[in-house]
């Protein structure tokens, strides 16, 4: 995957990053774009913005279809502008999840590729045949020259008696500079065996070979999640512990916890008979700080000690001063300090 970065309030291309695009070009299918910083302007500007973007890409990408823009806020700093949030975290998970079928896209690519060589092979096998059977015992050269000459009207021969496609066929003046200089005495004939076994691997073997990579993927991102899982808890990875899906936790930052401190807020969400309030009753609030959602994930993940999807007095405070700590421009703590949940804390 190549992934090319513009800022939201810089879309000049520079001639530097115009020669790195153009390096780029016949991997138009790797290509993906990312406008980050989109939350530094409002609704109406951001449309401008992303106008302004297609049409420089356009220019110099030279596609007829532009690569797929992904509009967001990538990184874990605090929305300038919260109006696009729902907009920017259904493009971070489209991102993710495109990096996460690059291996499948690979896999799938590498088939496509094997069979588009299978098929100029069995071409390049029926225009030397032709061409081996047109040859005379005697005479060859002026019969070569004849033949290079008429290879137009061969083509079009084969491609009626064959039913090869036109697309399959070698470039025309590439091939007829090529036949000049071959020697036209290591051609075989035609093996028909080899060209039956190769139609049944075309139509029949890698089909099914294809229908097999998406099980096979996914089976093996169930085994390297369930893997992760134990290695590091359940609650982290399982989008349905917390209100904000999957996540993952930051370096160790210790410090003290005063609960009472954020006691009538929590009495405020209405907490149940059990003494806890759930994800919807908190996740407003803590929306409310314009963090990330990826970054919220891991907040959630620390403070839900238990791993019940739900958050007691100590676990919402632990929550509260998380999310003071990020916005404070602290990194997040690996895992909750001891200090905090410890009897005096409590």
């Amino acid at each position: 995957m190549i992934v090319l970065l513009f800022d939201a309030h810089k879309l000049d291309i520079s001639d530097e990053f115009s020669h790195v695009i153009e390096a780029c070009k016949g991997n138009d299918t790797k290509i993906r774009i990312v406008l980050n910083k989109a939350d530094k302007v409002t609704n109406q500007q951001l449309m401008r913005v992303y106008g302004a973007l297609m049409w420089s890409l356009g220019k110099v990408l030279g596609t007829p279809e532009v690569a797929r823009v992904y509009i967001g806020s990538f990184w874990d700093q605090p929305y300038q502008n919260d109006d696009n949030r729902r907009l920017f975290e259904a493009e971070e998970e489209d991102l993710f999840r495109d990096i996460q079928q690059v291996p499948r896209g690979s896999i799938v690519r590498k088939l496509n590729d094997l069979v588009k060589r299978c098929r100029i092979a069995k071409t390049h096998a029926y225009i030397m045949a032709h061409i081996k059977q047109e040859m005379p015992v005697f005479g060859k050269e002026a019969k070569m020259k004849q033949i290079i000459a008429s290879m137009p009207k061969i083509f079009l021969q084969l491609e009626r008696e064959t039913g090869i496609p036109a697309g399959d066929f070698p470039n025309l003046e590439e091939f007829q500079e090529k036949l000049k200089t071959f020697d036209i005495t290591k051609l075989q004939k035609l093996n028909q065996g080899l060209i039956d076994a190769l139609d049944k691997m075309i139509s029949t073997e890698l089909p099914r070979l294809m229908s097999q990579v998406p099980q096979d993927q996914d089976v093996a991102h169930e085994d390297y999640m369930q893997s992760v899982r134990k290695r590091d808890g359940g609650a982290l990875y399982d989008k349905n512990d917390t209100p904000f899906g999957l996540g993952e936790t930051l370096d160790l930052l210790n410090a003290p916890l005063p609960i009472n401190e954020f006691q009538y807020e929590f009495e405020q969400l209405g907490p149940g008979a059990d003494g806890k309030v759930n994800g919807t009753q908190a996740k407003k609030p803590m929306q409310d700080s314009k963090l990330p959602n990826a970054t919220l994930r891991r907040i959630w993940t620390l403070a839900d000690l238990d791993s019940d999807g739900k958050l007691d007095l100590m676990e919402f405070a632990i929550c509260k001063r998380l999310i003071r700590m990020k916005l404070d421009g602290h990194d997040l703590p690996v895992e909750i300090p001891p200090a905090w949940v410890s009897p005096v804390a409590e």
